[in-house]
């Protein structure tokens, strides 16, 4: 008898408990006119392999629920049967499915409309295909980075999420869509930090904290913090780096997860590293080595933290050592960022790309530095670059100019860094 490890990610994924699950299943039947019987413990049974086909109700309400196939969720059919024909209920969340496309210059960007899919009560299936959107958002953020569009439909995601809840079928339901705002709400946030639009990133993690707690969701509480570590870092409060990040630290997410505390303590490291306390930076990057160390990274966890990993720790210990005035080592965790991080993960190479180039021209090697950083236009790939990407280029350019004025290889730089900003 084998586990049933799929329908447990999707679960972890969606934040259900056994019993939420069986009520959400239970929810949909009734909206289908049958008697809702399954219990929590139907559902350990599906998670323990127990029961590898449900019956052909729980199969559609399961897909329901989740917008997959149950085939998706893990479930196998019978020897001899090939599975069965995609029912109504399986192809409508795949349709309300969408994704963000950009063109040269445009962003389409679509957040499921679930509203229109039930006019009475809002229940966890609504919750699920609503959060559907959250992972499209971050896709595109990690190939583009933050710009208005991404923006304006992150607000909107945020603002369906809170008419609905209005409609929730149970208090938890309406916690959880308070949870799902406050997710929407903080990517507008990042996205604002990513365009250094910081005066609306503020109002927004501002919101977006508020909601984290209405909805009682501690990761989307971590998340927020993170994001306020970020924003004071853009905006050179390294003080309120060290609080934000500390914050981070103490919430039950981090308690919980070694992999949350680790993204707190490395926030709190680089908080540390730019007021120049050297002891306490290498501290703190200790134990965000050590927390991660421990981490199961195969648990399934919220879209937005997918950045998060042995990569991101990399170029967070570049960043470190670059302000403790090592260059060296700095380069050396630079390499090890770029070599650990996906190509997926576009602007997030971009930008370990540019602090690379920053580790190289800071050790005088000029021409390696400035053949880095031309990767960094070729890397995004024409596209317009994020606010906190010109920002890291421009801090670049101004240090080669103090490092290299008269050096030819400098000013080839200069005309290519010069025409390109043009671009943007």
């Amino acid at each position: 008898m084998q586990r049933n490890q799929n329908l447990r990610s999707h679960m972890l994924e969606a934040g259900l408990t056994q019993e939420e699950l069986a009520e959400a299943v239970n929810f949909r039947l009734r909206a289908d006119g049958h008697e809702g019987t399954v219990s929590d413990r139907t559902v350990r049974n599906w998670l323990a392999g127990k029961t590898v086909w449900p019956h052909a109700r729980q199969r559609q309400a399961l897909e329901a629920v989740f917008g997959r196939a149950v085939e998706e969720l893990g479930f196998t059919p019978p020897a001899g049967r090939c599975g069965t024909a995609p029912s109504p209920e399986q192809e409508e969340p795949v349709r309300r499915r969408h994704f963000l496309t950009a063109t040269t210059g445009t962003t389409a960007a679509a957040v499921p409309l679930v509203a229109a899919a039930r006019p009475s009560s809002v229940g966890t299936s609504d919750v699920i295909r609503l959060r559907e959107g959250l992972e499209s958002l971050t896709t595109l953020d990690h190939t583009r980075g933050g710009h208005e569009s991404l923006e304006r439909a992150a607000l909107s995601g945020a603002d369906q999420a809170l008419k609905l809840q209005e409609r929730a079928a149970s208090q938890r339901v309406r916690q959880r869509l308070f949870g799902v705002a406050a997710d929407y709400t903080a990517a507008a946030a990042w996205s604002a930090i990513d365009a250094r639009h910081r005066k609306q990133a503020q109002q927004y993690l501002d919101r977006a904290l508020y909601l984290s707690r209405m909805s009682r969701n501690h990761t989307a509480e971590l998340r927020v913090w993170n994001s306020y570590a970020m924003l004071a870092r853009e905006s050179g409060n390294y003080t309120q780096v060290v609080g934000a990040a500390q914050a981070a630290q103490t919430t039950t997410a981090a308690r919980r997860d070694p992999f949350f505390a680790s993204l707190a303590h490395a926030r709190t490291a680089t908080g540390h590293a730019y007021l120049g306390d050297r002891q306490a930076a290498l501290r703190s990057l200790g134990y965000a080595e050590e927390a991660l160390a421990k981490a199961d990274l195969q648990v399934s966890r919220p879209s937005w933290a997918v950045f998060y990993g042995p990569g991101e720790l990399y170029g967070l210990t570049s960043i470190i050592h670059g302000r403790l005035g090592d260059p060296a080592k700095a380069e050396a965790a630079s390499h090890r960022d770029l070599a650990a991080t996906p190509a997926r993960f576009r602007r997030n190479r971009a930008m370990g790309t540019a602090w690379l180039a920053l580790a190289q021209l800071h050790q005088h090697d000029v021409e390696q530095a400035c053949a880095t950083a031309e990767t960094v236009f070729d890397l995004m790939d024409g596209g317009p670059l994020p606010g906190r990407m010109r920002s890291l280029l421009g801090g670049f350019h101004r240090d080669l100019i103090t490092i290299a004025s008269d050096s030819a290889t400098a000013r080839e730089w200069a005309d290519r860094h010069r025409d390109e900003w043009s671009l943007v």
